[in-house]
């Protein structure tokens, strides 16, 4: 069994995610640098791009999105919004997303009948399903306000799940359309407010896209997502891919016997996986500066992170969620975060000190990614104890 150690893990972690010398030409590259991108927070999508490519502007993100669509926003692992491209939705589709649209199919189905709307979860449900495909079908691209006010079945709330953490009732239509997203009968289509807001029109998949691909098989699906997990993120645990895939160990397993990966030994006395393929030490990299947006999927792609983050940083750049922040990067590991001002100028925030050479290389991507927003300021709701500015011991 070969070793891999963290200096190479952090190697192949700077020139396979695109980061520094190595950043790439356009979006769907950057994208599938890192397998897909985070979209739960709008603006994560453009900035993760900025950091990864080289002249692309806001309006470059826009076209893949939205006219050349390329890059597709599917609901799928841990119920997270990703921008997948368009080869790998198929698989998504069939493995996560279908993982995730039968867990919301059970809760809503559930709560239909508990907050008395109906007496068969089941059928209320696929009553709504055919009201809003015919509805999409007829009308094209509607908001969700739009298709509550045109389906008044949908016009309701009911009391959130028991294992929800907000209380009180809640609008029963985004969760339906959250269903039918994961379900991939419906995607949020062109965005109707700023590129840092998400103001989605809702249209069928099928029109969308201009057809609409199978899904894959489950098996096939999961092995699919795993072999592209391994050949951007690997050497990986079994427990960084049960979580970023938010599956099952049995689905994870046979994956990686799918793909026949190869174990290795890391260290810490733990065992990763590579493709088969990808077993050769990977060359050592020049120190890299790179700053990542909130929920920046370098930053959320294992759930071991020893290699590259201090156990004792992790509280002060992810929130208790567990969903990290804005990210400061120095030769593959994480050294801080980043924030702005109010004239919307990037200021590194450091957890200690990497040395002159690293501060002037993270001061030199703050005025690149200043410069890239252009006064633009990012509001966020998954803001680290670092972005709030909290005294640091």
């Amino acid at each position: 069994m070969r070793h891999v150690p963290d200096i190479e893990r952090r190697a192949r972690l700077v020139r396979r995610h695109a980061l520094g010398p190595y950043r790439v030409e356009d979006p769907v590259a950057a994208a599938e640098s890192v397998v897909c991108l985070h979209a739960t927070e709008p603006a994560t999508v453009y900035l993760s791009v900025a950091a990864r490519t080289h002249g692309v502007c806001v309006a470059d993100v826009d076209r893949v999105l939205y006219d050349d669509r390329t890059l597709v926003k599917q609901l799928a692992m841990r119920r997270t919004l990703f921008a997948f491209p368009r080869d790998l939705l198929p698989a998504a589709w069939g493995s996560a997303s279908a993982r995730v649209a039968a867990t919301e199919h059970r809760k809503v189905a559930r709560d239909a009948v508990a907050g008395g709307l109906t007496d068969d979860g089941e059928a209320w449900l696929e009553e709504a399903r055919s009201a809003v495909l015919a509805l999409l079908g007829n009308d094209g691209e509607l908001s969700a306000q739009q298709i509550r006010e045109a389906v008044p079945a949908l016009d309701a709330k009911v009391s959130a799940s028991a294992s929800a953490r907000w209380g009180g009732p809640i609008p029963i239509a985004p969760r339906v359309l959250t269903w039918l997203g994961a379900r991939a009968d419906i995607v949020r289509g062109v965005n109707g407010g700023h590129w840092r807001t998400s103001r989605p029109q809702w249209t069928a998949m099928e029109r969308w896209l201009g057809e609409q691909p199978d899904a894959a098989e489950e098996a096939s699906g999961y092995a699919e997502l795993v072999r592209r997990w391994l050949a951007r993120f690997g050497p990986g645990t079994e427990t960084d891919l049960v979580w970023w895939l938010g599956s099952t160990r049995t689905a994870v397993r046979r994956a990686l016997v799918d793909v026949g990966a190869v174990a290795v030994s890391l260290e810490r006395d733990e065992t990763g996986w590579v493709l088969p393929e990808d077993e050769e030490p990977e060359e050592e990299v020049e120190p890299v500066a790179a700053l990542l947006p909130v929920l920046d999927p370098t930053t959320m792609g294992w759930k071991q992170r020893e290699f590259h983050l201090d156990a004792d940083d992790a509280p002060y750049l992810f929130d208790t969620a567990g969903n990290g922040g804005t990210t400061a990067w120095w030769g593959g590991r994480v050294v801080g975060a980043w924030v702005q001002d109010d004239d919307g100028r990037v200021e590194v925030v450091l957890r200690g000190d990497p040395g002159a050479s690293a501060r002037a290389a993270l001061d030199a991507e703050a005025e690149r990614l200043t410069a890239w927003l252009d006064g633009q300021v990012i509001s966020s709701v998954y803001k680290s104890r670092l972005m709030k500015g909290e005294p640091l011991p």
